[in-house]
């Protein structure tokens, strides 16, 4: 008996089938040794040691695989085919062989690019050694990783406050978030008009749909962006334009050209993020997590199939034989007309894509999408038809777009008034590739109009009917917030971390709470700003971009054998030590958590600052404690002087006295002005409603609200008389096990989405349909404190 390790059961229980009774196959359940969760882990004074132990959940997992190798003949280590999964092999190797458990077998290395039988057979026949190189090169990132978690943490501890942390690519990830955020807030609007005419072909039977024309000429000068600045302006082009064209516009010159439009290449994993988030709405963990099953095989009716390749990769080769089948599948589905000519081969960025040998693509083109759908969950179909799609596309024939241009102007060519118009449109005159797919795009605004838009023939000389002039006044706008798709894409433009730690990077700076979203936009905490701040004044070079690329590039190197690891560590350590010792020493704490502002105390006249408190920025006086005074930071000083405003046409339902705007630590709230006789307290803004009744009080309704740390759950309306809260999202359906009047759709990262029974007691869980989870993201489960409760419902 041969004994294979794989890295998860759903893989193994795949590869299993495919090799016979001849082979046994175990999973290791991830990593099985980590460093040593304290300092020293990492030795920089003797040559960066590295002190490992393994992982607690784990070590049964080495004891099941200890035990089978005492009758296994020969090891086979088949975990992923990149650095993640060489360390994971070299890891278990290393510990066995430590415990004086492998003994004289033979140990084999195998790696697949995808989970097919062919692909594992052959695998299996030609094993290969465990590669030092990419090993080092995992070693050198886990070393630094380590070293600037273990030394930035503490720091940030001691300088902002307890539980903060930095990291390697976190950190140049969140200034990205900060700076964007901070040219939204310096940007300043400007004004401008642009001036449209509506159009038509002289047509009595009105066959011919009118159309628009932009301005791009006026007075014989270009018209740009700001030319036209302001409606007085706007107005008087508008009288120029109608007096001179009198009703009709001049056919000046018609341009006629067809361009190929060609695909995309086959995905990568940014792509593939990028991809997923614009089109399927998924974040870049959701799309791993996916990708990650549909990879390790999927039932397809008593038999385990891979339906992707491997998922983590830089390369957008496709092998030989992917590219025949993918020829012969359009051949037999189209006809040749939408093959190119000869293979379409794409050229990889990537200078250490050979870590990976392949594209993102479908093991089988033939195994199409509508074929499997019955064995696929909602969110396993959408990303694998993405997939195919976009493989099958990348070898179809060029797309063939007809554009045509026309200029028009007031008065003909030789008009003195110099007035011209521009009129675009397009049309597939040959989809090619487009009947498949067609790629996303970040911002629409941004985006080319992929609609055809018709345009009448017309012949240079003509006449036609000027409808309308459309004068439109414009305002410029702030760039974009990053979406999960936009910032995997600025990671990957600026060489932050590796298409393999794109999700944790995310995942990572919305755990810690330093950045949060915002209708699907990242937008940086108070917290984040400060801890950016924080880095970037003390520890500029290790959150500078290119410093970071080139740190990585340095360890790419070393995994292709063109560097020694060392070196690379010993390069980084003893900079950014002296930077770590000097700034315990000489940055006190008041000049990264305050920030002076022009302004005096209105109570003791002392300098006012902008102050980093539990609960995020605030404005508050220096010479606290002895003065005491605070306010909102978003509120100014003669704002914060004025009597609190009165709530018109409404009085405490509890005295009958006024209720006032107040503000307390967690921002504004309604309240008694009878205070602190009266403790009537509401929210500024009014929950949501449900719709569904309490199933406690049967007197109240579900109501949609937020903690005091912005966690959304679910109360009921008539509290504090009824305390009912649950934290997933409330449906009016009783639970099919319990009869209890109310489910919750909890969504999980590894399970989805679900309905769940909210009485413990009870336990019931059923698969919901992946749609529901459209807008959702993962809640946790258990019941809201009611301390937490009655803060959020106060907003104080």
């Amino acid at each position: 008996m041969n004994l294979v390790i794989v890295e998860s059961p759903a893989k193994a229980k795949t590869i299993e089938k495919y090799l016979g009774k001849e082979f046994e196959v175990l999973a290791s359940y991830g990593h099985v040794r980590d460093l040593v969760p304290k300092e020293g882990a990492v030795d920089t004074e003797h040559g960066f040691e590295m002190k490992y132990q393994v992982i607690e959940r784990n070590e049964k997992h080495v004891q099941a695989i200890a035990k089978k190798l005492k009758n296994a003949d020969a090891l086979y280590l088949a975990t992923d085919p990149d650095r993640e999964g060489e360390a994971i092999s070299w890891h278990l190797y290393e510990l066995l062989k430590k415990r004086r458990q492998i003994g004289k077998r033979p140990v084999y290395r195998v790696v697949f690019n995808e989970i097919t039988k062919n692909a594992v057979q052959d695998a299996v026949a030609n094993p290969r050694e465990l590669s030092v190189d990419l090993v080092n090169a995992q070693q050198a990132r886990r070393a630094l990783d380590y070293l600037v978690g273990f030394n930035l943490s503490p720091l940030l501890w001691k300088k902002i406050r307890r539980g903060l942390s930095a990291g390697r690519v976190q950190s140049p990830a969140l200034r990205l978030i900060c700076e964007r955020e901070n040219e939204i807030e310096a940007f300043v609007s400007r004004e401008y008009w642009s001036v449209d005419a509506d159009v038509a072909k002289p047509d009595a039977a009105k066959e011919h749909k009118p159309f628009s024309a932009k301005l791009v000429e006026l007075g014989g000068e270009k018209v740009e962006q700001f030319s036209i600045v302001n409606g007085e302006q706007a107005a008087d082009a508008e009288k120029r334009i109608a007096d001179a064209a009198q009703g009709k516009l001049h056919v000046d010159q018609v341009e006629r050209k067809q361009r190929k439009r060609n695909p995309a290449p086959p995905f990568i994993t940014s792509t593939l993020q990028q991809e997923a988030a614009r089109k399927l709405g998924f974040t870049a963990q959701r799309t791993m997590r996916v990708a990650q099953q549909l990879y390790e095989g999927v039932d397809l009716g008593g038999e385990a199939v891979g339906l992707i390749t491997y998922m983590r990769t830089d390369s957008v080769n496709l092998a030989q034989e992917a590219l025949d089948e993918i020829r012969a599948y359009v051949t037999e589905r189209y006809d040749s007309r939408h093959l190119p000519d000869k293979v379409r081969l794409f050229k990889t960025k990537s200078k250490n894509a050979q870590e990976a040998h392949e594209a993102v693509r479908p093991t089988s083109i033939f195994r199409e999408p509508k074929a499997v759908r019955a064995h696929l969950s909602s969110e396993q179909f959408r990303l694998y038809e993405l997939v195919w799609k976009r493989t099958l596309a990348c070898q179809m024939a060029h797309a063939l777009i007809n554009q045509v241009a026309i200029v028009l102007s007031a008065g003909g060519p030789d008009a003195p008034e110099g007035i011209r118009f521009r009129a675009t449109g397009s049309t597939v005159a040959e989809p090619g590739f487009m009947r498949v797919y067609l790629e996303g795009r970040d911002d629409s605004k941004q985006a080319e109009d992929d609609e055809e838009r018709m345009l009448p023939a017309l012949e240079e000389g003509e006449l036609v009917d000027l409808l309308a002039i459309r004068p439109e006044q414009h305002f410029t706008e702030p760039p974009p917030r990053y979406s999960e798709a936009s910032l995997v894409k600025a990671l990957e433009e600026f060489g932050i971390g590796r298409p393999s730690t794109y999700a944790s990077i995310i995942s990572t700076l919305q755990d810690r709470e330093y950045v949060t979203l915002d209708n699907k936009r990242f937008m940086p905490s108070d917290v984040g700003r400060v801890v950016n701040k924080f880095l970037t004044a003390h520890f500029t070079s290790y959150v500078d971009y290119d410093f970071t690329a080139r740190l990585e590039d340095s360890l790419d190197a070393v995994s292709r054998g063109e560097g020694d690891w060392i070196p690379v560590l010993e390069q980084f350590w003893k900079a950014f030590k002296e930077r770590v010792d000097y700034t315990q020493e000489n940055v006190q704490r008041s000049e990264v958590t305050q920030e002076a502002i022009d302004e005096k105390c209105p109570e003791c006249g002392g300098q006012l600052s902008k102050r980093l408190g539990r609960n995020g920025l605030f404005i508050g006086c220096t010479n606290y404690p002895e003065c005491s005074y605070t306010r909102d930071l978003h509120q100014d000083g003669d704002a914060a002087a004025k009597e609190p405003e009165i709530v018109e046409g409404r009085t405490c339902p509890d005295c009958g006295s006024p209720l006032e705007i107040k503000r307390g630590r967690y921002g504004k709230f309604i309240g008694c002005s009878g205070y602190p006789k009266c403790r009537h307290i509401e929210p500024l803004e009014k929950p949501e409603d449900t719709g569904v009744a309490c199933p406690k009080c049967n007197k109240g309704s579900l109501q949609k609200k937020r903690s005091r740390r912005g966690k959304v759950f679910y109360s009921c309306s008539t509290y504090p008389k009824c305390d009912y809260a649950v934290w997933n999202e409330p449906l009016a359906q009783p639970c099919p096990q319990c009869s209890w009047p109310v489910l919750t759709l909890k969504v999980t990262k590894s399970k989805g989405a679900q309905f769940a029974c909210p009485q413990k007691e009870c336990g019931y869980v059923a698969a919901a349909d992946e749609s529901l989870l459209e807008g959702q993201g993962d809640a946790p489960g258990g019941q809201p404190k009611s301390k937490e409760q009655e803060a959020a419902a106060a907003e104080v």
